[in-house]
């Protein structure tokens, strides 16, 4: 009888620990579906949603006081044969994306090396460094720097005071894109706090065993620094690249789009198409070319860093 309620209670205990496997077998997967769940549903509803909808619409002639209809690809015909609006934003998108990218690395690369050094207060500069880059796309900057650079800014009246006349930065065709050119570079502080860190990884031995060697600073410069933060300029150099493409607050506050539309970017004919003139299908093709746009000039940067990349653990560039 002992031996029987033994078996019983061992049948039960059997029973309970497959059900508690079962459960247990269940309740991890589970427990990270329900973590899960909030971004997931938030990705679908306001990422990939939109995404899907804004293709749709680039098909279509549509505004948002009616209904779309399906016109095939001819948005696309249109912007890419007749627009000249379209050649022209691209060409001033590109001319800004040539000189900011550059500028704005270069910046941020050698502010990284002067605060790569052991100064009283180095943690203060790094701060107030990069600070700009907190509020650089605000509109009070944008507004701050457009009074700076008018006819009767603090740039003119900094040059009066030295003799030399000043000029209308923003109202004049040749200067107004290069005032843009310099508020985005001046917000370097993201480039460079990367570049900082990166910086920090290079070993002191190298910079020693070359200086052994007889190498100066500028040596040591191009033939250790750049080479081992070459990766770190890559990266740098796509993300502010594929920023540049985006601009569209500065352009927006400071000139407009003007004068005579020498600043008027890509992100802003898409923004007039859109909630200007209300066509949504025809403002969803141009976010689709821009989307094209920055997917070959990121290939093409990534095609061309096997020539100037160095990847340390790989012994070589662009292996």
């Amino acid at each position: 009888m002992n031996g029987t309620a033994l078996q019983n209670k061992g049948t039960t205990v059997n029973k309970r620990s497959g059900k508690a496997r079962l459960f247990s077998r269940w309740e991890s997967p589970l427990a990270g579906y329900l973590f899960l769940s909030p971004w997931l549903l938030g990705f679908l509803l306001l990422t990939l949603g939109p995404i899907s909808m804004s293709f749709y619409y680039s098909f279509t002639d549509y505004s948002l006081l009616d209904v779309p209809h399906w016109v095939g690809l001819q948005n696309y015909q249109y912007i890419l044969g007749e627009d000249d609006t379209f050649r022209d934003s691209i060409k001033v998108t590109l001319w800004f994306v040539l000189f900011s990218v550059p500028l704005k690395l270069i910046s941020a690369l050698l502010v990284a090396m002067l605060l790569n050094k052991k100064i009283k207060g180095i943690s203060f500069y790094r701060t107030m460094i990069y600070f700009p880059s907190l509020i650089g796309t605000s509109i009070a900057v944008s507004i701050l720097w457009k009074n700076i650079f008018s006819k009767d800014g603090f740039i003119n009246q900094a040059l009066a005071m030295v003799g030399i006349e000043g000029t209308a930065w923003i109202a004049n065709p040749d200067t107004a894109l290069g005032t843009l050119v310099l508020l985005v570079a001046w917000q370097f502080g993201s480039a460079m706090i990367i570049f900082l860190a990166g910086l920090k990884q290079i070993s002191p031995d190298l910079y020693e065993a070359s200086s052994v060697d007889g190498a100066g600073k500028v040596r040591q410069f191009f033939s250790i620094t750049l080479p081992m933060l070459s990766p770190i300029i890559l990266f740098n150099f796509v993300q502010q690249t594929i920023n540049s493409f985006q601009m569209f607050t500065q352009a927006f506050i400071v000139t407009n789009g003007g004068p005579v539309n020498s600043t008027y970017v890509y992100v802003m004919y898409l923004y007039e198409r859109a909630f200007s003139k209300f066509q949504m299908g025809y403002a969803s093709a141009l976010a689709w070319i821009l989307l094209v746009i920055i997917a070959v000039v990121t290939a093409i940067i990534f095609a061309t860093s096997r020539y100037w990349v160095f990847y340390e653990t790989q012994g070589g560039k662009g292996k």
